[in-house]
């Protein structure tokens, strides 16, 4: 057991090490200055995936519509994970539409989708991914493997490679999250004084 703990963690370690990657530097630079200026636009986030990335997905979203590491104005972020939404969509029109049906309600010019897939093949994300394109949203993809279908369809995207399974390369998705919301705060908030209106107006 301990051989194949200790395995275990050198692959987590090896996970963590992909953050130090350019491609992975100047991904989590360019999305947190694209959140930045969504928000500042007076955009909002829509963020979705299924299993594990779907739970990464709120995470996301509930520590930029609470907070991270300083108190600031709540930030619009909605992850994809309303049950009555999805268990409607999914029955009447087909799981694949769930993401797409959702961007399609919700999603405006001036917002940001961002997509989760560990495979890239995920029919509802790519189904999400096209119907933002089509209404105006920026797109940015957390994805890993090989990047599957979705390679080349957002206009920021981090492949996380080199692991077979979904956990490590989710490992690697969510440290690479906090520091974009890291860094969205120190953007949008460590350079002004703190009020109980905010810094932002919506």
């Amino acid at each position: 057991m301990r051989a194949g703990i200790l395995h275990s963690v050198e692959e987590a370690v090896r996970a963590a090490q992909a953050l130090q990657e350019e491609t992975a530097l100047a991904f989590i630079e360019n999305s947190a200055r694209e959140i930045s200026q969504c928000f500042q636009n007076k955009g909002k986030l829509l963020i979705a995936g299924n299993g594990g990335s779907l739970c990464d997905a709120m995470h996301f979203a509930e520590e930029l519509t609470g907070q991270f590491r300083r108190p600031r104005q709540a930030l619009p972020a909605i992850a994809l994970a309303d049950p009555g939404h999805l268990s409607c969509v999914s029955n009447d029109m087909g799981f694949s539409s769930v993401f797409s049906r959702a961007v399609e309600a919700l999603g405006r010019e001036g917002d940001l989708f961002i997509a989760m897939t560990t495979s890239g093949n995920s029919e509802n994300i790519i189904a999400a991914v096209k119907t933002a394109r089509l209404r105006g949203l920026k797109t940015i993809g957390f994805l890993g493997k090989t990047g599957g279908k979705m390679c080349g369809m957002c206009d920021l995207e981090w492949i996380v490679s080199g692991f077979p399974f979904s956990d490590r390369v989710q490992e690697a998705h969510m440290a690479a999250i906090h520091i974009i919301i890291e860094q969205v705060e120190h953007d949008l908030f460590d350079s002004k004084p703190l009020s109980l209106s905010g810094a932002l107006q919506y």
